[in-house]
């Protein structure tokens, strides 16, 4: 280990010089392979601390699929079931803990995953890394690697693959420091980890609230801890399956998200399992394709070039058709990383089988969204605990 590291330039191409230091002792991160970039970096220390502290509060292997500083995926070890298995391409191979947890972080949104930065709790067996290899990823961070697992990774992208081994004992100062125009900012670190125990205020008539869905609310709650605010997330099986990240407005974070949300569960649609695609067609080409199967409005010319990539023209499922499947939908959490100002948000995501929701609660019109989830039969918990993050 030493105390920097030269990076080729920053945020951009021309912000030069840039690197990586400690001003005292070493740096808690070695490189194995490849050549990490400033955003790399960004998301792979955001990315493990998301990991390390979704293990510290569930007790179980975890992983996350980040895109410029927010997860795209972010997921925990619960095992897949068959429509799953097929929704995500995995089929019937055999997967630890670890690559089930990535199998379902890299399955929540494939098109915002596509060149994505992983980070995984545990050491890297060859169940995971044989789930990475065929994926467009620009790297890895993870406290450590088993040999054949990282001969595996360091082979991909002609042996460029990014390959971080971080300390898993390192823990920062708890003061933090951010320079921006020349000025610096200092505040104490967000060490806040949602547990059980902050989900105890259930406000709503209706307070059962199973242990999958305890589960499901502090994997939002601290995948929210690590998305760039405003944001919104919907959650269930230990999974996040749709983001709604750095909005202006929480209804639109909610619509985001909500959307992304409908489009994973469209994915297991029994049409969209069985969808002809030709042969060798590549995985971002299906994902792709898969999505605009799912699609309405289609130019001419985009039409054309996606039956491109089938075997045989499949059959759209109809706008019924897909508010049908929708519908028969429930125990989705909502989570959100502030306050809910007004009850849209709980009306949007009803929508998308939200039978729960987590939040901070503080606003003057916390009752008339309390309201809304007893509308729905929804369990609202507060936290009181803001989880803004930029």
């Amino acid at each position: 280990m030493s105390s920097e590291l030269t990076l080729r330039y920053g945020m951009n191409p021309h912000q030069t010089p840039a690197r990586l230091f400690v001003a005292e002792g070493e740096l808690p991160l070695t490189v194995l392979n490849g050549s990490p970039g400033f955003i790399n970096l960004l998301d792979a220390l955001n990315s493990w601390q998301l990991v390390r502290e979704l293990k510290q509060a569930t007790a179980l292997p975890a992983a996350a699929s980040f895109k410029h500083v927010s997860p795209a995926g972010a997921a925990v070890a619960v095992p897949l079931d068959e429509t799953l298995r097929r929704a995500y391409f995995v089929g019937d191979r055999d997967l630890s803990p670890l690559a089930t947890a990535y199998a379902r972080a890299r399955g929540a949104d494939r098109i915002s995953s596509f060149g994505d930065w992983i980070a995984l709790s545990d050491t890297v067996d060859v169940a995971t890394a044989e789930l990475i290899r065929p994926e467009v990823s620009d790297g890895v961070i993870a406290p450590d690697y088993e040999p054949d697992a990282l001969a595996i990774l360091q082979a991909k992208k002609g042996g460029g693959y990014r390959v971080l081994q971080i300390d898993p004992d390192y823990e920062p100062p708890q003061l933090e420091q951010r320079q921006l125009f020349g000025l610096t900012l200092a505040q104490q670190r967000n060490t806040a980890v949602p547990t059980t125990a902050d989900l105890t205020n259930i406000v709503t008539q209706n307070k059962d609230l199973p242990a999958e869905a305890i589960l499901d609310m502090i994997v939002a709650l601290l995948s929210l801890k690590y998305t760039q605010s405003n944001s919104v997330c919907y959650a269930t099986q230990g999974q996040l399956i749709g983001v709604g990240a750095g909005q202006q407005s929480r209804i639109h974070c909610t619509r985001l998200a909500g959307s992304k949300a409908d489009l994973w569960r469209l994915r297991q649609h029994p049409r969209v399992l069985e969808l002809p695609f030709r042969e060798k067609i590549g995985r971002p080409e299906r994902d792709n394709a898969i999505d605009q199967f799912l699609l309405d409005g289609l130019t001419q010319a985009e039409e054309a070039l996606w039956q491109q990539q089938f075997s045989q023209t499949p059959q759209r499922l109809s706008p019924a058709e897909k508010r049908a499947w929708l519908d028969d939908w429930q125990g989705v959490t909502l989570g959100s990383d502030a306050f809910f100002p007004f009850r849209d948000s709980i009306d949007r995501a009803q929508q998308s089988g939200v039978s729960y929701v987590v939040q901070p609660g503080g606003s003057i019109r916390d009752e008339g969204v309390i309201e809304a989830c007893d509308q729905y039969g929804m369990v609202m918990v507060l936290t009181a605990t803001r989880l803004f993050h930029h």
